[in-house]
């Protein structure tokens, strides 16, 4: 079907095997879906598509065996707030956002610049971003299937470049979600201040001047980033843990060497060829599930893998 609309900008199919598989072949052949998947969505003209859009919809409903059928569903908000909404189960993402924003007086222009987040809030004060929610995802249905994780469904800003405040803060609600979002932002320890940027901070938001606190905060270290749960790396040497924030065109490590030192190292996006996530399940019965990000990077004219490992 995406090959009558849109012709050779699809992707070719990957062969199939018309014999018996072995373990190797049915692995080979998930990687190449898995790619093809993956190339398929480059194109946002394809994923736009009803063809592309009702496919992963029945896809998603079949596979937990929901039903579309009105429900309640309960949308975030960075200060602990929460807007709930009137909807169909099978509603994506992209809808359940213009309903959420319509709701919230956001302007229209202005949604590009918001996404829906799964996130965990921990009874110790963290704050973990499960993943960014695909626009042809269906929220309701993505929280019942991940209900062992005790996910909650937000709204953020997506993007990061910091200076693209400025375009947000003639709109009250917009303004409202950066805010809502810098001052959480700051509790979580996201963002790192001085002494005096955080004096100047505080009175700023006892004021309640919105404004200027986000005028401040866009001077802060990592503001603008997305912060991940804790993982290992294995630069410079295997088996350091390590704290990692992405933004501003960079992943950023503070590395806890073995011998108590920590070292920070920014790998610049341009300077990156490829990358691939791969799930490794457990180790071990009871154990969390392992994730492991690798990605090229060119240090110094010569190419080398950097390995992070996160659990989950």
């Amino acid at each position: 079907q995406l090959r009558q609309l849109f012709g050779s900008a699809v992707p070719a199919f990957p062969p199939k095997f018309y014999l018996a598989m072995t373990k190797s072949m049915a692995d080979e052949r998930r990687s190449q879906l898995e790619q093809y998947l993956q190339n398929v969505t480059l194109d946002s003209n394809i994923t736009n598509s009803d063809v592309f859009i009702d496919f992963f919809r029945k896809l998603q409903q079949d596979t937990f065996k929901i039903q579309t059928q009105r429900a309640f569903l309960d949308v975030y908000l960075a200060d602990g707030s929460n807007i709930r909404l009137d909807i169909q189960t099978s509603d994506t993402a992209e809808r359940i956002l213009e309903v959420a924003s319509c709701k919230m007086a956001l302007s229209r222009e202005l949604i590009k610049y918001f996404s829906l987040f799964f996130f965990q809030d921990h009874d110790d004060g963290a704050l973990s971003v499960v993943k960014k929610v695909a626009d042809f995802e269906l929220p309701y249905v993505s929280l019942q299937s991940m209900k062992e994780l005790h996910c909650k469904l937000g709204i953020r800003k997506w993007y990061m470049d910091p200076s693209l405040d400025t375009l947000l803060m003639d709109c009250r609600a917009s303004l409202n979600l950066l805010y809502m979002q810098a001052v959480q932002e700051v509790k979580r320890n996201w963002v790192k201040p001085t002494k005096g940027q955080m004096q100047k901070l505080e009175f700023l938001q006892k004021n309640a001047n919105k404004a200027k606190l986000l005028e401040l905060i866009r001077e802060m270290q990592f503001y603008g980033y997305v912060r991940l749960d804790p993982c290992i790396c294995d630069y410079p040497e295997e088996g350091c843990s390590a704290d990692i924030y992405v933004g501003n065109n960079e992943i950023n490590c503070c590395i806890k060497l073995p011998t108590k030192q920590t070292k920070e190292v920014s790998f610049k996006i341009n300077r990156l060829r490829s990358w691939q996530v791969t799930f490794l399940g457990a180790a071990k019965d009871g154990e969390d599930d392992t994730l492991e990000l690798r990605f090229e990077y060119n240090d110094s004219g010569t190419w080398q893998w950097i390995i992070l490992y996160t659990k989950q």
